[in-house]
């Protein structure tokens, strides 16, 4: 026996005598036993790695020595035990309590019954087996990098693979660019008569633009493969690679094992929630055909007026989608994970702080929905802002003015503010219109009255029936105001406009033929000439007939 083995032999039966002592407690003694060499600790799992393989994992510290100590000092024996010449042989001994691994009958790391992981099914014995397989397979691999022959040959394979690699890739992008050329061809030749196409609602670039786009993204994934095998292919050809290659090929199969596994596993769920979809879809359509039946008059409902009956059948759409989400959530692939739940709180987390004001809202529409203040086709003042309502939504209020312009009011403030609705009150189609002068106290009130009658006469739309009515609205420090109510049609935002204009003209026409000032008399003296147009100079430069 040389003196090597001559001093693993002496550590390992000083060893094996110091065990039982530590372990053993005299029944004579004091009743407190002596702590095992093998502490169990919170240290956490070191990985004891040779020539990038993975031996043991060692959980414990043993003698006072932690885990991480341990891994260094038996990676640098057994480096220090291969780099000695010859063939090795790699053998267990029983160390009670665990077992000490030796290369060449020299100790090369201790496993003690703590790096045993029960969780796992795992026994000292084969523990320790497993370890020995694997220092095997690295003397293996040593031995097999120290061989030119070897080393040839694999060089000699990479090499082939990397020709292959590249002619696969010419292959690919040769293919890639004749399927481009050949797909584009057949799309250009069936969308060039399509009535889609020829209407402008699908543009026929933009459909070639993303049949390339899908092609090219298709090819880049085959690239992605074909590298990643290329390599995993490559690393494994020589010793001191081959984990890493054997781990790439582990991952991608693992990955795609998982992902067929998860796939497998959610289809019932998936199922479950496609059932429930198609439910909520059937009672959606059902809904629909009620409401059409209550909007074409076929079905009366004394509590769903016609006027209502397309934000109610909004709102039910929207209430049995979020039922049937809610119903089918659980049944989502990922509904269960850490990250569903995560992003669910976020979501509901921004939602909540920012949707205070759209909730408002939302409360404000359906309350001016379902009181019927006002309805679409109407015309209204609110806050300075008056129109014919357009469109009246669940968030906002939109209204078409006489200028062209629409106005977009959110319900909040429409709800918070005076309207005025200048059609509700008239029967039938059009809307009143009033307009108000102020008239100095020395003309005839009765004569003011019958002027601002006769203007509304002759303007055209303005309805003699109901007749047009004036009221004195205020008695002023300087003047009287009269205030001209009557109706007119139709309700269009553009009439209307310009009916006030022409009912404006008359006013004016009628108070100069009767030689009345329209003027607010804030003044100091009464002017030496009345301030009216005469009939004559009515269509002064450059106005016209």
């Amino acid at each position: 026996m040389n003196y090597r083995n001559f001093r693993a032999s002496f550590c390992a039966l000083g060893l094996v005598f110091a065990m039982p002592f530590a372990v053993a407690a005299d029944t004579t003694a004091i009743p407190t036993p002596t702590p095992s060499p093998t502490t169990p600790t919170a240290s956490r799992e070191v990985s004891l790695t040779v020539l990038n393989r993975d031996i043991i994992h060692f959980r414990s510290t043993v003698l006072g020595i932690e885990p991480e100590e341990r891994a260094r000092r038996a990676q640098r024996r057994i480096s220090q035990q291969l780099a000695n010449p010859g063939d090795h042989k790699i053998t267990v001994a029983d160390m009670p309590p665990g077992k000490l691994i030796q290369i060449d009958g020299a100790g090369s790391f201790y496993i003690a019954p703590d790096d045993v992981d029960p969780f796992q099914q795992e026994t000292i014995a084969s523990v320790a087996n497993q370890a020995v397989a694997r220092i095997n397979l690295v003397l293996k691999e040593t031995q097999e990098g120290r061989s030119l022959d070897r080393m040839l040959r694999a060089s000699a394979y990479t090499l082939l693979a990397s020709c292959i690699f590249i002619g696969l890739l010419w292959m690919l992008f040769k293919l890639r660019r004749a399927a481009v050329a050949k797909i584009l061809s057949v799309a250009r030749d069936k969308l060039d008569g399509h009535q889609l196409v020829q209407a402008n609602l699908i543009k026929r670039d933009h459909i070639q633009s993303g049949l390339r786009r899908l092609l090219q993204w298709l090819s880049w994934v085959v690239i992605f493969l074909l590298s990643y095998e290329w390599l995993s292919f490559v690393l494994s050809q020589f010793p001191f690679t081959r984990p890493l290659g054997e781990q790439l090929n582990t991952y991608l199969l693992g990955v795609a094992g998982t992902i067929a596994s998860a796939a497998l596993k959610a289809i019932p769920d998936l199922f479950t929630a496609c059932i429930i979809f198609f439910l909520a879809k059937l009672v959606v359509q059902g809904f629909n055909a009620f409401f059409e039946r209550v909007e074409n008059g076929v079905l009366t409902i004394s509590w769903l007026g016609a006027d209502v009956v397309a934000p109610t059948r909004r709102i039910t759409k929207v209430a049995v989608w979020l039922f049937a989400l809610a119903m089918a959530y659980p049944y989502l692939p990922g509904a269960g994970t850490e990250a569903f739940k995560g992003v669910s709180v976020l979501v509901g987390l921004m939602i909540s702080l920012g949707a205070s004001s759209l909730i408002a809202q939302a409360a404000s529409g359906l309350i001016l929905t379902y009181s019927r203040i006002y309805r679409t086709g109407e015309f209204i003042h609110v806050n300075g802002h008056e129109g014919t309502i357009t469109d009246l939504g669940m968030f906002t209020t939109r209204l078409r003015n006489g200028m062209g312009l629409e106005v977009t009011l959110p319900n909040a403030l429409v709800l918070g503010n005076v309207t005025k609705n200048y059609s509700r009150a008239v029967e039938g189609p059009g809307f009143v219109i009033d307009t108000k002068v102020t008239i100095g106290y020395d003309t005839p009130w009765r004569q003011v009255e019958a002027m601002l009658i006769e203007a509304a006469r002759r303007t055209p739309s303005v309805l003699s029936e109901p007749r047009p009515k004036v009221f004195q609205t205020a008695l002023s420090d300087f003047y009287p105001e009269y205030l001209l109510i009557c109706q007119a049609v139709p309700g269009d935002p553009v009439p209307r406009a310009e009916v006030m204009s022409a009912l404006h003209a008359n006013i004016q026409d009628v108070f100069n033929e009767y030689n009345v000032q329209i003027m607010s008399p804030h003044y100091r003296a009464d002017p030496e000439k009345e301030k009216i147009v005469p009939k004559e100079g009515w269509f002064r430069a450059p106005a016209s007939e």
